[in-house]
């Protein structure tokens, strides 16, 4: 084989190759591209959902660690369709429930009004989840919460002010003593 056949060998493998990736990948869909968007009302819903269940106290709230824009990216890039679906639902019949028991939207509502729907709903979402079959959908209220969890002691805000973190722990101790009221562990 000469020089110039096997430049055109490379060039023919390569250009395949780009060619062929570029055609694969032009038929993959993104789940962001399968129809699920979030407006910035419903990212301050979700904030004042994940403030309800997370509020500020001695350390900072939910909405300051920004759940609501968490969960909307865990729900748009990493959700089944089915799960996006559940949770876009979620998000109306929430609201529905609070104009139904409240008399006005959650938005509207006081934060003790909040947090008796709330409470009434994870009441809800435990006895769901007993008597849930397979292939049932998860309730929506706890996709909401445990998003809201994950979000917040992800967060650096979570990370940093609700628990103890160190950045770069020193060595290995395996029996520390606890405290009552000590914060756990980030890292």
């Amino acid at each position: 084989m000469n020089r110039r056949e096997a430049i055109s060998s490379v060039a023919l493998l390569l250009g395949g190759t780009i060619l062929g990736a570029e055609a694969f990948l032009s038929g993959c869909k993104t789940k962001s591209e399968l129809g699920v968007s979030f407006s910035p009302g419903d990212i301050s819903f979700l904030d004042e959902v994940a403030e309800t269940i997370l509020p500020a106290t001695s350390t900072p709230g939910a909405k300051a660690a920004k759940v609501g824009e968490f969960m909307t990216v865990m729900v748009r890039d990493c959700y089944e369709e089915k799960d996006q679906k559940v949770f876009m639902d979620g998000m109306k019949k929430l609201d529905e429930t609070s104009k139904t028991k409240n008399g006005k939207s959650f938005m509207d509502s006081t934060p003790q009004q909040r947090h008796d729907l709330l409470v009434a709903l994870d009441a809800e979402q435990k006895e769901y989840q007993k008597n849930r079959k397979e292939g049932d959908p998860t309730h929506y209220f706890r996709m909401m919460k445990e998003l809201t969890l994950s979000g917040y002691f992800t967060s650096e805000v979570g990370a940093t002010k609700a628990l103890r973190y160190v950045a770069v722990p020193g060595k290995y101790e395996g029996c520390i003593d606890y405290k009552k009221g000590d914060k756990a562990w980030a890292t």
